[in-house]
């Protein structure tokens, strides 16, 4: 019998892998299924973006293997769009790569710069792949706080306590995912001179900036973050083309590097069509952001209702594609209760505990459901 690596058994199926076989499952048997769990926006990208990818089917270059670094245009485009929108001046030959999605970048750079042993600090809560990937490179993952009480932003006095010195790689992600939590630049600048007081890579991961934020920010705006820092960035949620797999690694030229040796041995560059059309994207205005602003206000309004509802305390002051709630007083699981919510009244929402033990007593709304249908899910709570 073929048995499997041994670090298969230091992680598990990614929740939402194996959560939405089941809930695929009840929508199969009739149920009628409001699936409010996953972060996966239902609008559609700009038109152009649609326009270009078409227009690049019929170009001799397009189905050919692509440069690993991206079209020049296209690195140029990322350049553009962060001077356009956090004022940050980036080399696109040097210090910008584009990716298949960001959540590669996580891979990439953990294989980059982690060693078997080396610690990585990950915040609870905090994106689950944070965690698997570390563990599946090896390295050992410490978990950092992040709590009510500090309004979801690191106490640097509990981490200067900690054993920093085998400490390589802190994950970081302002606006703060599942919580929503701002984060700001005066964070952002503690956070960089801890980075080079210790000598750790500092990895901002940056998807959800646009989403109902009025002051979108970047890690890289803070003076001297490129001595120690990269960002990732994401065409997902911004642009509504998360199944595209669009993304990008930014910072430090010599870090960009090492991502690279990785990166150029593990694919062979992305689609013509699908960079064309992130060319594109990436030249929206102001009025895109706002336009997709006042759907996602108006989801969020339903949404803190329908938490209200359910006996919740909406956390009013978060940013970003969710909706974070504390449960009821007395209820001790969050788990069972949202299958309970799914099971009796078909709506699924996702249990906190999967980002990390502070995450129980908590659950999230993904604002990636109509209007109608949250009104829907509203009313299935009616008596």
């Amino acid at each position: 019998m073929i048995t499997t690596a041994k670090r298969l058994d230091t992680i598990e199926e990614y929740y939402f892998s194996s959560k939405l076989r089941e809930v695929r499952q009840l929508a199969i048997e009739g149920k009628p299924i409001i699936n409010m769990g996953i972060g996966s926006p239902d609008l559609l990208p700009p038109q152009v973006v649609v326009d270009a990818v078409r227009l690049a089917m019929s170009d001799p270059n397009a189905h050919q293997y692509q440069s690993y670094q991206g079209l020049p245009e296209l690195r140029q485009g990322m350049a553009q769009f962060y001077k356009k929108n956090y004022n940050v001046n980036l080399n696109p030959a040097a210090e910008i790569l584009p990716l298949m999605g960001s959540k590669e970048g996580i891979m990439h750079i953990s294989l980059a710069f982690l060693n078997e042993g080396d610690h990585v600090l990950i915040p609870n809560p905090g994106y689950p792949t944070y965690t698997s990937v570390t563990n599946l490179v090896g390295a050992i993952p410490v978990f950092y706080d992040l709590t009510e009480r500090t309004n979801w932003e690191p106490d640097f006095e509990a981490l200067e306590k900690l054993d920093l010195s085998k400490v390589k790689i802190m994950w970081i992600g302002y606006p703060h995912m599942p919580t929503g939590a701002r984060g700001s630049l005066d964070l952002f600048s503690k956070l960089v001179a801890f980075a080079k007081k210790h000598q750790i890579l500092l990895v901002n991961d940056n998807p959800y900036s646009f989403v109902l934020n009025d002051n979108p920010m970047s890690l890289l705006q803070v003076e001297g973050a490129q001595e120690v820092a990269l960002e990732l960035n994401s065409l997902s949620k911004t642009f509504n083309m998360a199944g595209w797999r669009v993304g990008m690694v930014l910072g430090n030229a010599a870090c960009i590097d090492a991502v690279l040796k990785v990166k150029s041995n593990m694919d062979s560059g992305m689609f013509f069509g699908i960079q064309k059309g992130a060319i594109e994207a990436l030249k929206s205005d102001k009025s895109w952001f706002e336009e997709m602003n006042i759907i996602y206000k108006k989801r969020r309004v339903l949404t803190e209702q329908l938490a209200e509802q359910l006996g919740c305390q909406v956390y009013k002051e978060g940013v970003g594609l969710f909706v974070w709630a504390k449960l009821p007083k007395g209820i001790t699981s969050a788990e069972k209760f949202i299958d309970e919510i799914l099971y009796e009244k078909s709506i699924f929402i996702t249990p906190g505990t999967i980002f990390g033990s502070n995450g129980e007593g908590f659950i999230r709304f993904a604002l990636c459901v109509k209007e109608e249908k949250i009104q829907e899910a509203i009313s299935r709570f009616k008596v």
